[in-house]
């Protein structure tokens, strides 16, 4: 009984002291440190776990130092506490380690910065070809090579896709203008010619300069001349070296041989203008230019057109100016038909910009891209795969956002109208989830991360706030970059698989008519608004 009545005094009292606040705030007080001891643990896992990845990197690219001895206790010490964690977190740092590594070798590749790869052990036949690049110099001599009549009796190489998959006539009609353009004797003193500057009116953007170039081409061919390009003052820049600069051919190779244009300029002279052999903008109308009958060399393959062009709900199959965007779309097809070894690199900085961490893991997923024995300058690779695009993640959705200024031309969408089309496209294709966006407007970059179930791609320029007028955002822009930004972006936009846009505006227009002779005439056309010609 004594001992009963202990225990109750005894139990008693420990109640008490339990429910006492010191007590209280030392089980709290132990309780928390437990936590902190936990997380402390975690750090160390976290710490470790990098050094370790670090000290594995280091044996075989020597970018990291190796790790000391304290540091190595620390990774046993933690390993034997949570090896499971330690693990997911090694691969994870040492495959972003990597990815970063490789992106940042391609980018000095591109930019010719050898330093680089010796500060990090490497040489540059250590790096891997990047399935997204393209080696620009060997590129520009075979589209050179591809440029002449002795070496290439098949052209036009530059069309993909048979004539099913292009407007009507696509390849006979390319041959042709190009056949026109490349006459065998250039000195014939019976050849005319067309000779004309690029468009530099204020307010002209590089859509209208096209569209108007693509006006004077149809003269030269009505009228059996040879057009000869002049000045091209958005090529006026520092990046155009040499006798580039000013000159369409900065970015594609010119749209006549150079005997022709060494022609044209051999006989400017007062009698070759009143006789009429050679011709400029000044002898023509601006209605002939931009609104003029097109050839009829090659009959009317526009009223055969299939529709593939959709507005407002409707399938569009014809029009009051179906001539036109036909033409504009043979004409500036020609005109961008090769790039140059510059525009080459500026499509490349942009894609490893864009797609370079996915191009790295896809390497990476391959093997130890650093072990292996790389063989090039083989025949098959020369000969057979050299002809490969360039790689980018597909499919992939081209989206361009008009807005700014154009307002007092056409009306102009929020970009919730265009993803409302991309959404069903998205519902035909669910596989279908990245977009080329291009836009010259801030605000629209920045609403698009609200489409989170959408993976988007851009290039990274300063946009437009506001309202300004597009010449003044060139101008702020500068002459290089404003030039540079908007053809990567039309490139990659008329390299997509399918297109969301407002064909009011000319930008769209001509990435429209690129679909049509670039093999995609069945991708279709979203168009949140009707052209101006309809």
């Amino acid at each position: 009984m004594s001992m009963k009545s202990l225990e109750r005094v005894v139990s008693e009292k420990a109640l008490k002291l339990g429910n006492s606040f010191p007590c209280q705030i030392c089980v709290v007080g132990f309780l928390c440190g437990i936590c902190l001891t936990s997380l402390f643990l975690a750090a160390l896992t976290s710490l470790g776990t990098f050094e370790f990845a670090a000290f594995s990197f280091t044996s075989t690219s020597s970018v990291f130092p190796p790790c000391n001895s304290s540091t190595s206790q620390i990774i046993n010490m933690v390993a034997s506490i949570d090896r499971k964690l330690k693990w997911k977190n090694k691969v994870e740092t040492e495959e972003e380690a990597e990815v970063r590594l490789l992106v940042s070798a391609w980018d000095n590749l591109l930019l010719n910065e050898e330093d680089f790869l010796k500060k990090v052990g490497m040489n540059i036949s250590d790096v891997p070809n990047g399935p997204h690049l393209e080696n620009c110099e060997k590129k520009a001599r075979v589209r050179e090579r591809l440029d002449t009549r002795i070496a290439n009796p098949t052209f036009p190489s530059w069309i993909s896709g048979g004539d099913e998959e292009n407007y009507p006539l696509t390849r006979r009609v390319q041959r042709e203008i190009w056949i026109h353009q490349h006459p065998l004797d250039c000195q014939n003193k019976s050849l005319k010619f067309l000779l004309a500057d690029w468009e530099t009116l204020p307010g002209f953007g590089i859509g209208a300069q096209i569209a108007g170039m693509t006006g004077l081409l149809a003269i030269a061919i009505k009228e059996n001349r040879v057009l000869v390009t002049n000045h091209y003052n958005r090529a006026d820049h520092d990046g155009c070296k040499g006798s580039s600069r000013g000159s369409w051919s900065c970015y594609f190779l010119p749209e006549t041989s150079e005997e022709c244009r060494k022609r044209a300029f051999a006989i400017l002279k007062r009698e070759a203008w009143e006789s009429g052999i050679v011709t400029g903008k000044q002898n023509y109308t601006t209605k002939e230019i931009w609104a003029g009958p097109i050839p009829k060399l090659w009959d009317k393959p526009w009223s055969y057109m299939k529709p593939t062009t959709e507005i407002n709900g409707s399938l569009i199959s014809s029009h009051r100016k179906m001539d036109r965007r036909w033409w504009r779309a043979q004409a500036v097809r020609y005109l961008m038909r090769f790039q140059t070894e510059y525009t080459c690199g500026l499509m490349n900085a942009a894609r490893n910009s864009a797609f370079g961490k996915e191009a790295a893991k896809i390497v990476l997923s391959a093997g130890d891209w650093r072990k292996k024995n790389k063989k090039n300058g083989t025949e098959i690779e020369e000969q057979v795969w050299s002809d490969h695009k360039p790689w980018i993640p597909r499919p992939m959705l081209s989206v361009h956002v008009r807005m700014g200024d154009k307002a007092c031309e056409m009306r102009v969408a929020a970009l919730e109208e265009y993803m409302r089309l991309a959404d069903r496209i998205r519902d035909r294709f669910p596989e279908l989830y990245r977009i080329w966006l291009s836009t010259e407007m801030k605000e629209v970059v920045d609403r698009s991360k609200n489409y989170t179930h959408w993976r988007f791609y851009y290039t990274e320029v300063a946009r437009q706030v506001g309202n300004k007028s597009m010449a003044e955002y060139e101008a702020s822009l500068g002459r290089e970059m404003s030039t540079n930004y908007p053809l990567v972006n039309f490139l990659m936009a008329s390299d997509a698989d399918f297109f969301v846009g407002a064909l009011g505006s000319t930008w769209c227009f001509l990435i429209d008519g690129m679909r049509n002779t670039g093999g995609k005439v069945m991708s279709g056309y979203l168009s949140v608004n009707k052209d101006r010609f309809w």
